[in-house]
């Protein structure tokens, strides 16, 4: 089994609720909030936590919300290593109009990074990840770090040998789509990300495949996993191009269902299983992830049953 290290450089605490309808203008009383550790690499390892694995999550924290999102792993029984910065990490929150059923998140942007704190974390990390462990990096990237920063955490792993899983969003995605000595193992994307990094749609599972496997011949990572939503993901390398179909199921909560996929996915890896594999478990964990409440992640027992559905073909 190989190691697993997770990293959640703007964690936050999650509060999610509902109200009877929400309007703008009154009072809007709502149900007792659910409160969950949040932030990509964090819900990473819970759910690889939740499918029966182990993981250790680096996160940065700060202030007393960064000591709340501790407790709370703590209380779930992830392990953690704290990685100390100023300020007050952030909070999110979800509110859910039990009317229609429409969702409504809201996302603080977390503490301002100095050039300091990018140096220390850089300086830090590779004694946290062993040798050719699994490294995801996973969630938003804090106020004030540089765009290439993921790109800085893959020369900082190299010397290691160690797999760097990317799943990111906003400026530090373009500056990915660049080709580097030390690239990414996986990148993964979701629709409108990946449309907007090929610069225009992607209407079909053909086209997908064809710009993943360009970008992966371009140098962008070794594997390119593209999430198209309710219909499944598509994975690419140099050499295969698989789609595998997502589980038709009930939907109570989209959060969180691509944090499932990568952590089943990451878990699958670990085990040495093979790609397709892989991939299959990791749909099954997004399909089941989308079945729970408010910021609940995949159930093991949902994702062993779901997986049937989840069929693979080459495109």
């Amino acid at each position: 089994m190989t190691d697993i290290l997770t990293v959640t450089l703007n964690p936050c605490v999650d509060l999610s609720t509902s109200a009877p309808a929400v309007l703008p203008g009154p009072k809007l009383r709502c149900t007792e909030p659910v409160i969950d550790p949040g932030g990509g690499g964090i819900n990473v390892s819970r759910a690889i936590s939740n499918l029966g694995g182990q993981s250790q999550a680096i996160i940065a924290v700060a202030g007393s919300t960064g000591d709340q999102i501790c407790a709370l792993l703590q209380a779930e029984k992830i392990t953690h290593i704290p990685f100390a910065m100023a300020g007050k990490s952030r909070q999110s929150l979800s509110v859910t109009d039990t009317q229609n059923g429409a969702q409504y998140r809201f996302v603080m942007p977390g503490p301002q990074w100095s050039k300091d704190d990018t140096l220390c974390l850089l300086a830090k990390l590779p004694d946290y990840a062993q040798q050719e462990s699994i490294v995801v990096l996973s969630g938003s990237m804090p106020p004030g770090v540089a765009d290439n920063l993921p790109q800085q955490i893959a020369d900082t792993l190299a010397a290691k040998n160690i797999r760097l899983y990317i799943d990111t969003a906003g400026p530090a995605l373009p500056a990915l789509f660049q080709p580097h000595q030390n690239k990414p193992t996986l990148l993964r994307l979701d629709m409108l990300e990946a449309e907007q990094a090929a610069g225009g749609p992607l209407r079909t599972f053909k086209d997908s495949a064809d710009f993943a496997q360009k970008s992966v011949l371009d140098g962008v990572a070794d594997i390119i996993i593209l999430a198209r939503g309710d219909q499944g993901s598509v994975l690419a390398t140099k050499n295969q191009r698989l789609f595998c179909k997502a589980a038709q199921v009930s939907v109570k909560s989209k959060t969180g269902a691509g944090d499932s996929f990568v952590g089943g996915f990451t878990l699958k890896m670990a085990e040495g299983q093979s790609l397709d594999i892989a991939l299959q478990y990791g749909v099954a964990a997004a399909s089941a992830a989308v079945m729970t409440d408010a910021t609940a992640l995949c159930i093991k027992d949902d994702v062993e049953r779901l997986l049937s559905q989840c069929t693979l073909s080459d495109i």
